[in-house]
């Protein structure tokens, strides 16, 4: 394997990789907060889950990119990078949702956590608390388009 390879092979990695500990964290916050809610009323299960199952968009996000990643060096596909540089814009095309994947899930981990406390007291309110953590995705959801933006723009 050339170090151009392995340069873009990190990138591909780093973006499932620190994505998914975002969205683990996220998830695993807004779970914690979900099943007290279920604990004190079950009908309510179905709301918060929902809650919770919003962080976890960037870990998917993450995988995306290091698919699209995977399939153009040659490892599913495409071929081998043959240059350092090649190797390291691969590996900076990652870093966009690789950070913001990390750190936005996390931060919508919170924000879910606040929303399933909403609908704890007021369920009336599921529609605007829905609207908190989503607003976080936004960021996610460029950093997704920065990084396939980036990767098909490689030559």
């Amino acid at each position: 394997m050339s170090l151009a390879t392995a340069l873009a092979l990190i990138g591909a990695i780093s973006a499932a990789l620190f994505a998914g500990i975002g969205s683990s964290i996220g998830v695993g916050n807004a779970g914690q907060a979900a099943a007290g809610v279920v604990t004190e009323d079950p009908s309510l299960f179905s709301k918060v889950l929902v809650l919770q199952l919003l962080p976890g968009t960037q870990g998917i996000y993450g995988l995306l990119i290091s698919f699209i990643t995977l399939s153009q060096i040659g490892i599913m596909g495409g071929s081998n990078p043959t240059d350092i540089g090649t190797g390291l814009q691969y590996l900076v095309a990652c870093m966009a949702i690789a950070i913001v994947g990390l750190v936005s899930a996390i931060q919508q981990g919170r924000a879910a956590v606040s929303s399933i406390a909403l609908v704890a007291k007021r369920p009336d309110q599921f529609g605007k608390a829905m609207i908190f953590p989503a607003m976080v995705e936004t960021y996610a959801i460029l950093a997704l388009l920065v990084s396939i933006l980036a990767i098909n723009g490689i030559a």
